[in-house]
């Protein structure tokens, strides 16, 4: 079992800026596809990035050149850098994991991933 903790959100202004960290513990030892995704009020929940075994990234087209997904392995934590924000972007944010191998076209559909965070809070006002 890997536990999922989700930690840097916050309250912001338009165009402010936020890093989320997302730390692993129980079973680190084995590799893990990760990704982010974002809930807002009324909303379904959204894939915002993702990152497979291999390292490779994608990110959703709303989010695009401004948010970065990373990992540090030897930490075990994942972060979501995100830049320019703007309102639209207010959410829980929840990380999430799977032993899957997971490609990068599927690394935005939640339905892959088996671990999930209780998830941050980000709101951003206009």
């Amino acid at each position: 079992q890997v536990q999922l903790v989700e930690s840097g959100g916050a309250s912001v202004p338009s165009g402010g800026s936020l890093r989320l960290s997302c730390t692993a513990s129980g079973r680190t030892d084995n590799r893990y596809s990760m990704g982010w995704f974002r809930q807002a009020p009324g909303k379904e929940r959204e894939g915002v990035a993702g990152i497979s075994i291999p390292g490779t990234t994608i990110h959703a087209d709303s989010v695009k050149g401004r948010f970065t997904i990373s990992r540090d392995n030897a930490k075990n934590t994942l972060y979501l850098q995100m830049n320019s924000l703007k309102p639209e972007d207010t959410a829980l944010y929840y990380c999430a994991a799977t032993r899957m191998f997971i490609t990068s076209s599927s690394l935005l559909s939640s339905a892959y991933f088996e671990y999930w965070g209780q998830g941050t809070q980000v709101t951003v006002s206009s």
